[in-house]
């Protein structure tokens, strides 16, 4: 992945192919399959496209169907389910070589107020006093695996900082809670819908990795096959992704090759913005090394 964040910006600017038909290219990455992430961001952005900005969306639910190829363009076909007063409803199809690899429905409501409460966010050290990924896989050095190490050592558009970096280094199982700072490597601009695609590109960066903490694993095992199966997001308050965000991993069960994972997103000054979950394939590879 370059880092840019122009390359990011561009590729979640869906072309317009007709009114409810929009196309995405990917980012290169160089893996051998598009990052589920981006396809998040860009199904919200066609079915954010065919509702008015007054009505931003409040949740999404996606199925990851087959793995995309990141040489061709992805067309996303949005299916207008329903306008109401309050609520609007989008289904969105995304399609490669003839086949839907992806679908997402998403619902957008009319900002209302209301009932206030929300859990406090988890007390941990501050970004400052962390190192980004790149130099904590510098430090690292051959302590962590060389496919980990080339994961967090390269360039992307979001800045993230570990807090738990010790699972990094060791083997030992632990307590499957994770935290990790993140935001957008550069200013974005101040339009709330590109902050909340942005988000969701970021949700699925590393959150299936928390349901093998307990394992002493990692997604990068050669041992462990893994894949995002499904995703969920909830937006819950306005915010930017270019300022500092705490994501709050945990995983309650994995059971039947899956791992099921869910997130808490937090402000610096403690808010509650967005909330996460993701079920993924953890497959033990039997005859691996």
């Amino acid at each position: 992945m370059t880092g840019s964040v122009d390359e990011l910006l561009a590729c979640l600017d869906l072309a317009r192919l007709d009114e409810d038909l929009f196309r995405g290219q990917s980012i290169e990455t160089g893996w051998f399959r598009v990052f589920g992430g981006q396809v998040l961001g860009q199904a919200l952005v066609a079915a954010s496209r065919t509702v008015g900005a007054s009505r931003p969306p409040h949740s999404l639910h996606a199925y990851f169907i087959l793995a995309g190829d990141p040489a061709a363009p992805i067309d996303y076909a949005v299916e207008r389910i329903r306008d109401g007063r309050s609520f609007a409803t989008r289904r969105v199809v995304a399609h490669q070589h003839g086949r839907a690899i992806f679908t997402l429905s998403a619902s957008f409501h009319t900002d209302e107020d209301g009932l206030v409460h929300q859990t406090a966010m988890p007390d941990v050290p501050g970004p400052e006093a962390l190192l980004d990924a790149p130099a904590l896989a510098a430090q690292a050095g051959p302590s962590i695996p060389a496919t980990m190490r080339a994961y967090l050592g390269r360039a992307t558009p979001i800045a993230l900082r570990p807090v738990e970096v010790q699972r990094y280094m060791s083997r030992e199982p632990r307590e499957p809670r994770f935290h990790v700072w993140l935001r957008a490597g550069a200013r974005l601009p101040d339009d709330p819908a590109i902050h909340r695609a942005v988000l969701a590109y970021a949700s699925d960066l590393m959150l299936l990795d928390a349901t093998l903490i307990p394992h002493g694993q990692t997604v990068f095992d050669a041992a462990i096959q893994s894949a995002s199966l499904d995703h969920a997001l909830w937006f819950h308050r306005p915010f930017r992704t270019d300022e500092w965000l705490l994501y709050a991993q945990e995983s309650p069960v994995a059971s039947g090759a899956r791992g099921f994972a869910r997130g808490s997103i937090f402000t610096r000054e403690g808010e509650l913005v967005a909330s996460v979950a993701q079920e993924g394939l953890i497959r033990p590879i039997r005859d691996a090394p």
